[in-house]
């Protein structure tokens, strides 16, 4: 019962999260008016505050409601309640907003058109018939048309459109969906499509948005690249079952190998093509829409483009989330490749004026519009694993959305994140801001991406970083620049190892304080002996870490030339065991040769020998891409990642044929891993023999196939023969299992399967990517804790 000496009482109400600019308060109205309540309900700093007045159990079914009834964009993090004096009122009313410059207020990530959008979108009877821009409260554009808060009109790209007296009236109206959403508009008073062909400089045709429309969905038809103005940038669009103008695409892109997303109109469409699993469909048709990693349908590969994602078995598939989007692909009667707008590896283009310079090589035509873009926003990309998702790349319908920690932090952190894959995280209280994805830090336009970024982070939330972290490689730019920032701010720098920072991020993500046995596998980070780590077992503190386990350090010929040519690595591991694989080395030896040349082969060797320009690594990453090599899968990687996936691909064609007994049969092809203890208490896992007999197989004609899946399933092993000797000597039966290997969702199946059946409690990144991604959430926390300013 509620506290009061009578049937009637007040109650004032607090609601934190993220409940501003999500229809919250007219949903309140509404729910109050259907009670019979009085009171009120106003925007307050960052929460919304609520006077409610009825009789006892009235209030406690609102209260309920208030809960479980909530607007589909929002989130409720904390509702307090203290009570109040009886007033006698007889209305509810929504108050005038109260801005509080000491609070920062949450901003919802853009989301997808909402089914009752939809349906005016389709709606010949509607006056927003097949309008491009239609929005309400429960979805279209947030995050990416703010310049600053209270979340006001005139404070976002919109302020230029002033509203026709039937969208001013929906504004107005608390019983209607549109009251007070922001980007409200319609044909006779929003943005506007415009179509021109060529670049910028071309022939601007001047028609209605109905008329660009038509002309943007016949130029895709008769097999044109369009460059198609979004919610967060650009977009590269191309007929996805024409394999010539995917070509086409990526030649003049650049990008050479790596998959293209494909846009399809519908699930129905989709499931022709790919199979679907119920919770990817959730995920594909949810308000967020991710690209999603599903597997194609067998005989369904000529059904699209074969270049859209080369030699794999899965495509990233999204469907449509903007209205724009939807008539695009119920005009077209295709799939389409909608991939950045933008040349490889620079930052997706934002501005009509920066797309017609920056894609006119690129793009035969472009359709615009004229609402602006305040933040660059790439789409999110998640994998499935046992019918959840793993994040891959977190942007779109995620950021700007905070983490909550299982701790308070009592000063503020910035972190800086890594070199690839870069993100920044802010640290404030309970709250952890990860940046959108920015991508890779290798180029002048990335690094400027990344400031413009953290200054609307800033701004924002009303952030100021009292403490920094960064990687621990000296020559990272992100390293460089919270160098730079420490400096100019006279603040403390943490260090931060890179391993550390993975295995941390995963804890705090599931609210894990330590120790845990933390298993990072990826491609590269700075170690703490100055070789470069990536295959690592750690027995992880917040604030701390010791080195148990690693691979064997071996070297990598030519530095980053290994990443790119993987037969590199091949080559570094065979000479590892001349015992009994001096044969297998000779004989690949003979293959390199063939293929690079023996003048480039010689060259190799002698750096290997003579150690010159070969960096050691542990690298878990490194170890694929020897594989890989090893089995003739992918010798030169055009992409990141790439001769991994491909072995991953490999592997999972063999899946058809596995039996029951499937470990005791890798056992036995597979030589165990050899371990040796070193004197500071680290083992060390040798792999050169697993690999000599893994290309001896292939020599003598084994399937391919077998060996990848065979590999894969060695590594299982290797992870939890490795985290059973870390329990029985260290009495810790947590796992974290991080770092970007653990995106192969194979090789995590098997681990998972294999840790969880011998008792591991075991967590994995899903919010997060286990990649460099959730890097910088980790690094934050570590600085946090390190100097003392958490506290549970």
């Amino acid at each position: 019962m509620m506290p009061g000496g009578s049937n009637k009482v007040r109650l004032k109400i607090t609601v934190t999260g993220t409940v501003q600019g999500v229809g919250f308060r007219p949903f309140v109205f509404n729910l109050a008016r259907v009670y019979g309540l009085s009171g009120s309900v106003c925007n307050s700093g960052g929460v919304v505050e609520i006077e409610v007045e009825g009789d006892c159990d009235t209030v406690e079914r609102f209260l309920k409601d208030l809960r479980d009834q909530a607007p589909p964009l929002s989130v409720i993090d904390r509702l307090e309640t203290r009570p109040m004096k009886v007033l006698g009122a007889t209305s509810f009313e929504i108050l005038a907003s109260r801005h509080r410059d000491s609070q920062w207020q949450s901003v919802p990530p853009d989301t997808a058109t909402c089914a009752d959008c939809l349906r005016e979108i389709f709606d010949p009877g509607d006056r927003r018939f097949r309008y491009p821009f239609t929005n309400c409260t429960n979805c279209g554009p947030r995050f990416t048309i703010i310049k600053s808060l209270p979340y006001d009109r005139q404070k976002t790209t919109m302020a230029s459109f002033e509203m026709c007296s039937a969208c001013r009236s929906e504004y107005e109206d608390p019983a209607n969906r549109r009251f007070h959403a922001q980007p409200n508009a319609c044909f006779d008073c929003g943005p506007k499509l415009t179509f021109v062909e060529g670049a910028l400089c071309g022939s601007k045709l001047p028609s209605s948005s109905t008329e660009a429309l038509s002309r943007a969905v016949e130029y895709l038809k008769q097999g044109a690249i369009l460059g198609v103005k979004g919610l967060g940038g650009f977009h590269l669009v191309c007929d996805a079952t024409a394999d010539s103008v995917v070509k086409e695409l990526r030649k003049r892109k650049r990008r050479w190998a790596k998959p293209l997303a494909v846009m399809f109109a519908d699930l129905g469409q989709l499931k022709k093509y790919c199979a679907v699993s119920k919770s990817a469909e959730i995920i594909l048709e949810g308000p967020r829409r991710p690209i999603v990693l599903v597997p194609r349908l067998s005989g369904a590969h000529a059904l699209v483009a074969p270049s859209v994602a080369p030699d794999l078995p899965q495509l990233g598939a999204m469907l449509p989330y903007t209205p724009l989007h939807h008539l695009l692909l119920a005009d077209c009667g295709m799939p389409l490749v909608v991939t950045s707008g933008n040349l490889a590896e620079e930052p997706i283009a934002i501005d009509n004026a920066e797309a017609g310079e920056r894609l006119a090589g690129i793009a035969d035509a472009f359709l615009f519009h004229d609402r602006g873009i305040e933040v660059r926003y790439d789409d999110s990309l998640v994998n499935m694993v046992f019918d959840a998702n793993i994040m891959l790349r977190r942007a779109r319908g995620f950021a700007p959305e905070p983490l909550s920690l299982f701790f308070l932090a009592s000063r503020q952190a910035l972190s800086f994140g890594a070199q690839l894959k870069s993100t920044f995280c802010l640290v404030k209280s309970n709250r952890a801001f990860l940046s959108q994805h920015i991508g890779d830090l290798e180029n002048l336009e990335t690094m400027q991406h990344f400031e413009e970024a953290l200054s609307i982070y800033r701004r924002l939330f009303r952030l100021e970083p009292e403490i920094l972290a960064a990687d621990s490689h000296p020559d990272y730019l992100s390293t460089r620049l919270a160098v730079s920032f420490a400096e100019e701010y006279k603040l403390p720098l943490y260090s931060v190892q890179h391993h550390h920072a993975h295995i941390v991020a995963c804890m705090s993500e599931h609210g894990v304080d330590g120790p845990v046995i933390g298993v990072a596998f990826d491609g590269l980070g700075w170690g703490e002996d100055g070789t470069f780590w990536g295959g690592e077992f750690l027995l992880a503190r917040l604030e701390s870490f010791e080195r148990l386990g690693s691979f064997k350090p071996v070297p990598m010929p030519g530095g980053q030339q290994a990443i790119k040519q993987p037969w590199r690595m091949a080559m570094s591991w065979l000479s590892e065991h001349p015992e009994s694989g001096q044969c297998s080395f000779e004989e690949y030896m003979a293959q390199v040769r063939s293929d690079v040349g023996d003048r480039t082969a010689r060259l190799v060797r002698k750096q290997m020998e003579s150690k010159l320009n070969a960096p050691l690594t542990t690298s878990a990453g490194r170890l694929f891409d020897a594989m890989s090599a090893l089995l003739g899968i992918c010798c030169e990687a055009a992409y990141e990642g790439q001769a991994a996936i491909c072995l991953q691909a490999a592997a999972e064609q063999y899946l058809p044929c596995v039996s029951s007994k499937r470990v005791d049969r890798v056992l036995r092809l597979l030589s165990p891993p050899a371990v040796s203890g070193r004197g500071d208490g680290c083992v060390l896992i040798d792999a050169a023999q697993m690999l000599n007999q893994a290309f001896c197989l292939k020599q003598k004609g084994t399937a391919i196939e077998e060996i990848a899946f065979d590999f894969h399933l060695w590594l299982a092993l290797v992870v939890l023969e490795m985290c059973c000797r870390i329990r029985g000597q260290k009495g810790v039966n947590e796992v974290c299992l991080s770092g970007g290997v653990f995106q192969n969702r194979l090789l995590l199946s098997m681990v998972l399967d294999s840790l969880t059946e011998s008792g591991f409690a075991v967590s994995v990144p899903r919010l997060l990517p286990p990649n460099d991604g959730g890097l910088s959430l980790g690094q934050a926390v570590v600085a946090l804790a390190r100097s003392g300013n958490i506290s549970f």
